[in-house]
């Protein structure tokens, strides 16, 4: 499923989000406009001719730039200084400096929303330009992972700290061993391009290892190798001393037709284990160092070991998840959300720990850090048949 990137929460109803709508897009701002003018033209008819209104027609082309286009701005321009004219010519100010006052304070005041927009029009083309290459730097640097692989189905999401930013620091794969699936999930310390850097290195790392004939600690000592070579090239991003760039890491093998998991723990937060009847954590008896810190001995990696029940879900999660905090400074407790989650057989688990998420940080995404989520559910035999049928 490929990963997704929740949006804000909204603040205003359906019914602000239509009239919003009506108003900046199609004839909206031109219908908008018109009103003005008339409004304007009309109470300077009606008001005596010692009320001169025609400076309020410097508004309607400021708001239009607001809402339109630098051409739709310019024609209301033009509208405005047609306006101006008539009422100084109903108050009986053509012959008098007045005019050209109202006249030159309208002509000004486009001028400077018109080249105002047209700067913002190409900002905003240049930013949809670079969010349209941030999408394809996603797609290829978290490749979507596979909907099911053998008796897993798979669902992944993440959301990035940086407003604009598509991607970060936070990784996650999936692949197909000897004899089941591997799901790797990294968090690399630091933010920006180095980080980008060092995910897609580990990424590549683990995307191109022989995963049929590597158990799950050569899997982790080749990985280990791989990062090494990485932060200590001299191509490398980041600088700084390689001793203190790493990058936490948690590797899950689950085995076809087994009741049980293998897992590697370099340093990453646990998983959490989630049965019908009960949540747990499960934790790592013999952690090793992270990525970039540990050896590159297999014999160096314990594996960790625990059973699998029937419609169990695997949570795997970033630090991100665990860090966040409200306006009082309390960190969001991803173990309630988790435990609280009652709808397993119909409800997205993930959507839900995001909606979660959302109103503890206070009903927006603002995030200190990158979030990156994997839900793993195992099916029996017989609901795969189906599936399959």
């Amino acid at each position: 499923m490929p990963p997704r990137r929740p949006g804000p929460a909204r603040r205003g109803g359906r019914g602000e989000s239509r009239w919003w709508s009506l108003i900046t897009h199609g004839y909206g701002p031109l219908v908008v406009a018109l009103v003005m003018l008339a409004a304007i033209i009309a109470a300077g008819f009606l008001l005596p001719r010692s009320q001169h209104l025609a400076s309020l027609m410097v508004i309607v082309p400021a708001t239009t730039a607001a809402l339109a286009g630098a051409r739709m701005t310019a024609l209301i321009a033009v509208l405005s200084c047609l306006s101006a004219l008539a009422l100084d010519a109903h108050d009986g100010l053509l012959d008098t400096s007045i005019f050209a006052v109202h006249l030159l304070a309208v002509i000004l005041v486009s001028g400077f929303v018109i080249a105002f927009r047209r700067v913002r029009e190409r900002n905003i083309t240049e930013l949809t330009e670079v969010r349209a290459v941030s999408e394809t730097v996603q797609r290829v640097l978290l490749r979507p992972l596979p909907e099911r692989v053998g008796a897993v189905r798979i669902k992944a999401v993440y959301h990035a700290s940086h407003p604009y930013a598509m991607v970060g620091g936070d990784l996650y794969a999936a692949a197909r061993s000897a004899g089941g699936v591997r799901i790797v999930i990294g968090d690399v310390k630091g933010k920006g391009l180095p980080a980008v850097d060092d995910a897609a290195a580990l990424l590549g790392a683990f995307r191109s290892a022989p995963h049929g004939a590597l158990t799950l600690p050569q899997l982790v000592a080749e990985l280990e190798s791989s990062m090494r070579t990485h932060f200590e090239g001299p191509g490398a991003s980041g600088g700084g001393d390689p001793s203190e760039r790493f990058i936490t890491m948690l590797v899950l093998e689950i085995p076809d037709g087994e009741g049980h998991i293998s897992m590697v723990n370099c340093g990453h937060p646990p998983p959490y284990l989630i049965l019908p009847d009960e949540t747990a954590l499960v934790p790592s008896e013999r952690p090793s160092p992270p990525v970039g810190l540990g050896s590159v001995r297999a014999e160096d990696y314990p594996i960790d070991t625990f059973p699998l029940g029937r419609r169990a879900t695997i949570l795997l999660y970033t630090d991100g998840a665990i860090e966040a905090r409200d306006a009082g400074g309390t960190f969001y407790d991803l173990g309630a959300r988790v435990a609280a989650w009652t709808e397993r057989d119909r409800g997205d688990l993930l959507q839900y720990v995001l909606e979660g998420l959302t109103e503890h940080v206070g009903g927006e995404m603002r995030l200190d850090d990158d979030v990156a989520m994997v839900a793993l559910t195992c099916e029996r035999a017989d609901e795969r048949g189906g599936a399959g049928r």
